[in-house]
């Protein structure tokens, strides 16, 4: 009886096996890349747009900033959607919250 169940179970396991599926390993790259792809680029961007998001969001009046443009001032004056930064002595520019890349840090300038 033995001999009975290993027969079949022998020639199933003898019978030749076909290669993987063509198309399936073709989305399993595609998975893996979409996946790497997310990893490296998006993920971080998406980090780095909260920062800034959250960093524009809590300007206020003081703080030293750099525009986009690479001026360097103080905020003298803050409202919804814009600032007032005092560049010099007697000039004052408005500029709108989004088009600040940085606060100003004495230390990493140097």
């Amino acid at each position: 009886m033995e001999l009975a169940v290993s027969g079949p179970l022998l020639a199933l396991l003898a019978a030749p096996r076909e290669g993987g599926n063509a198309t399936m390993i073709f989305l399993l790259q595609m998975v893996a890349i979409g996946v790497i792809f997310y990893m490296l680029l998006i993920r971080p961007q998406r980090k780095e747009q909260e920062r800034h998001r959250t960093m524009i969001k809590e300007l206020k009046k003081g703080d030293k900033v750099v525009t986009n443009g690479g001026i360097i001032g103080t905020v003298v004056h803050a409202q919804d959607d814009r600032l007032t930064i005092k560049t010099a002595e007697d000039t004052r520019i408005v500029v709108q919250r989004g088009r600040i890349a940085q606060l100003f840090d004495e230390k990493s300038s140097e």
